[in-house]
């Protein structure tokens, strides 16, 4: 009886363990199945990500306001750009972009601050090409190459070399062949030591041979008004911040260093063609950077925004009309820009024996 019993309960048991069993690998397969369809979700997803960004919400990014560092203070040509693109960039982001002037030494206050704030889109850069001279004139709290995502050159700004009216020299050539004819007479005033003004000038002394005393000032107004002064008979420094002097006769332009005429005086000669030096040229542009490791689709997002914007009719005439000619390059263009020119000012200044003044 008790065997029949037992017997009878394992039987059942038995049935019972097998539905369990059944059960549970139905159970299996249904989970590995939602596995590979949460997979392929995910990477649907990533792929979604990558080509508009989102935040952790979901939400199409920008969901904030974004800080845009300037690097130097308002009134010069960095700050004057960064504001004239500034509506139409927030206006096409649909956020707010919020200009935060952080001047001093050269660029570098604000660049730092820049690369150590967090890389989620919110804080992007923008500064001037000392950005790739600073380096070799500051001992810096960041790298200018690891540190910083590319975002896009801005504008391309060229430096002007101006002449005091009553100086000997009417046009750049004859400034060479005068300085020639008496080495370390002359003088050319730049906005400070580790300028683009400063890199021009010596770069024009190593290619033409010639000895001119480099007289640095702390900014470009200062410079400015001791040319008109007559307390130094030329000048070099950001084309824009001269432009109305040139303009009233009251400073005479000799020439601009990029390899192209700017677009806000066309009739000024480039200093490669007054000079026939087809490896003359310094190009004071403006960009945006991102710290590193800022999400690319972010960086892309930004970028996008600001080649649009550049080019719309009437912000490309503002910034011609502030001898600024606009860009909008890629990342990958930004960068080459700066590792090129990282090789090539330290070049120039070793060959210089350029030392911090």
């Amino acid at each position: 009886m008790f065997a029949g019993m037992f017997g009878g309960t394992h039987g059942r048991y038995a049935e019972v363990a097998e539905k369990n069993a059944e059960r549970e690998l139905r159970m299996a397969y249904t989970k590995a199945a939602l596995g590979v369809i949460a997979a392929c979700a995910l990477g649907i997803g990533s792929q979604a990500l990558a080509q508009d960004p989102s935040t952790s919400s979901g939400q199409a990014y920008p969901t904030r306001p974004i800080r845009l560092i300037v690097t130097y203070p308002p009134g010069g040509t960095v700050d004057i750009t960064a504001r004239i693109v500034q509506p139409k960039l927030s206006e096409g982001l649909g956020q707010t972009v919020v200009i935060e002037n952080r001047g001093g030494a050269g660029g570098v206050v604000g660049t730092e601050a820049a690369a150590r704030s967090a890389p989620d889109g919110y804080t992007f850069l923008y500064t001037l090409s000392s950005h790739t001279i600073n380096p070799f004139f500051y001992k810096l709290n960041y790298d200018v190459a690891r540190d910083f995502a590319p975002v896009s050159l801005v504008v391309s700004a060229p430096q002007l070399i101006a002449a005091n009216p009553n100086a000997p020299a009417k046009t750049l050539r004859e400034l060479v062949a005068a300085a020639k004819e008496r080495p370390g007479f002359y003088a050319y005033a730049s906005p400070g030591s580790g300028t683009p003004g400063h890199i021009a000038g010596e770069l024009l002394k190593l290619r033409t041979g010639i000895n001119i005393v480099h007289v640095p000032y702390k900014g470009g107004g200062p410079a400015v008004t001791d040319v008109l002064a007559g307390q130094v008979p030329f000048l070099i420094l950001t084309a824009s911040a001269a432009f109305s002097q040139t303009r009233s006769g009251k400073l005479r332009a000799l020439a601009v260093t990029t390899r192209q005429r700017t677009a806000a005086a066309p009739d000024i000669p480039t200093v490669a063609e007054e000079l026939n030096l087809k490896d003359y040229e310094v190009d004071s542009w403006c960009a945006m950077f991102a710290p590193a490791k800022t999400p690319a689709a972010m960086v892309a997002r930004m970028q996008k925004e600001i080649a649009r914007v550049v080019h719309l009719p009437e912000v490309k005439q503002r910034l011609i009309e502030q001898g600024a000619d606009p860009v909008g390059s890629s990342p990958e263009e930004l960068e080459r820009v700066v590792r090129t020119e990282l090789k090539s000012w330290a070049a120039v200044i070793r060959d210089a024996g350029i030392k911090p003044e």
